[in-house]
């Protein structure tokens, strides 16, 4: 059962949260912001620590969602950035269709808007961090209520945010620290007493040692053919040093 202080967190990160109640407990949101017009992921082997600090790792246009993925190495929990791999990284690589790069890659896809889903929007939020756990949303207001069947795929991403200079490397960074991806199909049939929106919320871990200050949550929609369709970030009222 989770504790009342991880539902508070999860009420939080809905679309209805009080402005006033948000703010009081530094909820974190996409509200207001630009959305983002291309999706950067850079993909670093864990077996490389130089690639963390190399002047040649890409740089994001502005208006780029972009996220950090550390890959699991050969040399297991002996590899340099070990501590901070995942295999989330790898199942989004094999997404992706790519092969694990010996030291690191990046791709960029731009964002290809939906005409089914020019009237919606994408929400991000990320709640309180409490007892080693995150309380993080995604949702998509209002929903297709016609058209033809489809399946979309919602991934949202708690990442820790890390400014440029840190550990040398050259760029901000969005490290990602977990991740989770909802089957969401379209049309949507509501009853009249249902809510016209797409919603997922869950309660994320987050790794010992990580500065809650400095998480947020990016998500995206992408279709059967792996496009994406819609971005969000979140983003708080201030960073942490």
């Amino acid at each position: 059962m989770k504790s009342p202080a991880l539902l508070l967190s999860l009420a939080l990160c809905s679309w209805a949260v009080l402005t006033p109640l948000a703010s009081a407990q530094s909820v974190c949101t996409s509200d207001g912001q630009p959305k983002p017009v291309r999706l950067m992921e850079r993909f670093t082997n864990a077996d490389c620590a130089d690639c963390w600090r190399d002047p040649a790792t890409a740089k994001a246009a502005p208006g780029t969602a972009v996220l950090d993925w550390v890959l699991p190495g050969a040399q297991g929990d002996d590899a340099p950035l070990s501590g901070v791999a995942s295999a989330d990284a790898l199942n989004r690589l094999t997404t992706l269709g790519q092969s694990v790069p010996r030291t690191s890659s990046a791709t960029a896809l731009a964002i290809t808007p939906d005409p089914g889903l020019s009237r919606s929007t994408l929400r991000v939020a990320r709640g309180l961090a409490l007892s080693g756990y995150v309380g993080a949303s995604i949702a998509l207001k209002p929903v297709p209520t016609q058209g033809k069947a489809r399946v979309l795929t919602a991934w949202l991403a708690l990442v820790e945010t890390l400014p440029a200079g840190l550990e040398g490397s050259p760029v901000d960074r969005n490290l990602v620290r977990n991740v989770f991806q909802s089957t969401w199909k379209l049309p949507v049939k509501l009853s009249k007493t249902e809510q016209n929106h797409l919603f997922d919320q869950r309660s994320m871990s987050v790794a010992e040692g990580v500065n809650p200050e400095r998480l947020r949550v990016i998500g995206w929609l992408t279709d059967e053919r792996g496009r994406v369709l819609a971005a969000a970030e979140s983003v708080c009222s201030a960073a942490a040093p």
